[in-house]
C-alpha cells in the first residue's frame, strides 16, 4: 500500500514496508522461496521470477546472505542457491541481519548532549519498540512463516509447496 502524507515533499511517498528496506523485502522473498523448497537448489533467474525481484539486485542480496552463511550458492548444471542449515533454523532476524540489521537507539538521535544515552521517553518508547520488533522476529523461523496458516504465501504470488 502506496500512500502520500500531507506534509511531505513532492514526490515523497510511504510505502508499506517503509519501516524496513527494499533490500531487507528483497531477502525475505528470496529465503522464503528457498526455504519452501529446501533442500532443493534454485537458480537467480528461478527466485528472481518467482519474487519479482529483479535479478541483478537479487545477486547481490544473494551474496549478502552467503557471506551471513545463510545460504550456499554451487555453479554447474544442477547448481543454485540452496539454504545453509534447515528452514528451521533460521530466524526473520538472522536474514534482516544479513542485509540491514535493525537499528536500536543508543543515544539522542537529535544529538542533544545533555540527554547522552539517557534516551527522553519518546525515543525510550520508540527503542522498546524496536526491541519488541527485534524479539518477534528472533522467534519467527522460515518454517513458522511457510506453516502459518494463511489463504496467501509468505511474498510471492505463485504457489509454494510446502515442506515439512
Amino acid at each position: 500500500m502506496r500512500g502520500t502524507w500531507s506534509g511531505a515533499p513532492a514526490g515523497f511517498e510511504l510505502d508499506s514496508m517503509s519501516m524496513f528496506s527494499q533490500t531487507s523485502e528483497y531477502a525475505l522473498r528470496a529465503i522464503v522461496w528457498l526455504a519452501a523448497r529446501f533442500p532443493g537448489p534454485q537458480t537467480t533467474q528461478q527466485i528472481a521470477a518467482a519474487t519479482r525481484v529483479p535479478a541483478g539486485y537479487l545477486a547481490k542480496v544473494l551474496q549478502s546472505l552467503g557471506r551471513a552463511d545463510l545460504v550456499n550458492s554451487q555453479r554447474g548444471l544442477y547448481g543454485g542457491f540452496t539454504l545453509t542449515r534447515p528452514p528451521g533454523k533460521i530466524s526473520v532476524l538472522d536474514v534482516m541481519n544479513a542485509v540491514d540489521p535493525i537499528r536500536r537507539i543508543e543515544s539522542c538521535p537529535l544529538g542533544i548532549a545533555s540527554h547522552g544515552k539517557d534516551l527522553c521517553a519518546l525515543h525510550r518508547r520508540l527503542d522498546n519498540a524496536i526491541a519488541h520488533i527485534e524479539r518477534a522476529f528472533s522467534q519467527s523461523t522460515l518454517a513458522d512463516l511457510l506453516a502459518e496458516p494463511s489463504g496467501s504465501q509468505p511474498l510471492c504470488e505463485i504457489e509454494v509447496p510446502r515442506n515439512k
